[in-house]
């Protein structure tokens, strides 16, 4: 069975389960207003909405802080949600944000692998649902080694229905892809 709140880590990163005393630093990072531009949830830097996120991330369980090991500091967090039994198991990661000053380079790709590893270790599959006009975090999957399937998903995002696009990584993809690699022999992160 699947542990959804795993302690992780990697060169740069730890994961550990998301605590209520964590509100503080990870809306400093989320209220930054530019990591939601995108997003079908652009309001999610107002700390209304974040409270809502924040405390059914909590609620849910399976949601992550994301810890940069050279400062300590937290800069984002994500989540395993929905795990389903069927057919060898899949789990969905996300609600995932990152600090922009971690951006375009190794941190997005050290946390999925750290996640994507360790729920491939007892499922067969891990589900990534991104709004379908998100073209900055559809980028990302396709750098990650996530197939696009023809499954959508719509989720209630800023008051509205919101399409979403339905991209998996199995235990082979995974193996073989980009994830798969180990993180000194990645050219530029």
């Amino acid at each position: 069975m699947l542990n959804r709140q795993p302690t992780l880590e990697g060169p740069r990163l730890l994961l550990r389960p998301l605590r209520t005393d964590d509100w503080d630093a990870l809306f400093a990072v989320a209220s930054d207003s530019l990591i939601w531009e995108q997003h079908p949830a652009h309001d999610r830097w107002q700390e209304s909405v974040f409270r809502v996120f924040f405390d059914d991330a909590l609620a849910h369980g399976g949601a992550l802080a994301v810890i940069d090991k050279a400062s300590g500091a937290i800069i984002g967090s994500s989540r395993y949600q929905g795990l389903e039994e069927a057919g060898g198991g899949s789990v969905e990661i996300g609600w995932t944000f990152l600090a922009r000053s971690h951006w375009g380079g190794a941190a997005n790709r050290e946390l999925k692998r750290l996640m994507v590893a360790h729920a491939l270790a007892s499922i067969a599959e891990c589900r990534f649902a991104v709004g379908e006009s998100n073209w900055r975090s559809r980028a990302a999957m396709v750098k990650i080694g996530g197939r696009l399937t023809a499954r959508e998903d719509m989720r209630g995002m800023a008051g509205k229905q919101v399409r979403h696009v339905i991209y998996v990584i199995t235990r082979a993809e995974f193996n073989s892809g980009p994830l798969g690699k180990q993180p000194d022999t990645e050219p530029g992160g």
